[in-house]
């Protein structure tokens, strides 16, 4: 058996991917809560999380940060965003206009994240030719 860290990319696009759908889902459900009365909005975190496994350091390469990369602590946290914070009176904070411009982001985020894997699987298979 061979030791290889050829999948790593693909495993931290794959991570990535979880977590921006993840993040879809959610602004999707504070759309779907807009005038639900006390709602506090829902946010996910991926790219802090990220950043903190793969280290700030600029003088380590990021081949060498991604091999070294703990992928089992690689997961979007979830949390209500300014739970305090409401300039409604039913103490909701949804903005819906916010959110749809967060959800079109987010797609965009996760099609182009997609591509990335589609485009490492290509490479791979023109090796294997």
């Amino acid at each position: 058996m061979f030791s290889s860290n050829a999948y790593n990319y693909i495993n931290v696009l794959d991570k990535a991917a979880d977590a921006s759908w993840l993040r879809e889902t959610t602004i999707t459900n504070n759309l779907a809560n807009v005038d639900t009365p006390g709602y506090k909005r829902k946010d996910v975190d991926f790219e802090s999380v990220l950043k903190s496994e793969l280290g700030n350091t600029k003088y380590i390469s990021l081949d060498e940060k991604v091999n070294h990369a703990d992928l089992d602590h690689l997961n979007a946290v979830t949390y209500t965003d300014a739970s305090g914070y409401s300039y409604r009176l039913d103490g909701n904070n949804v903005d819906i206009d916010t959110e749809e411009a967060e959800l079109a982001s987010e797609q965009i985020r996760y099609s182009g994240i997609t591509d990335s894997i589609t485009q490492e699987i290509s490479r791979f298979k023109s090796v294997l030719k």
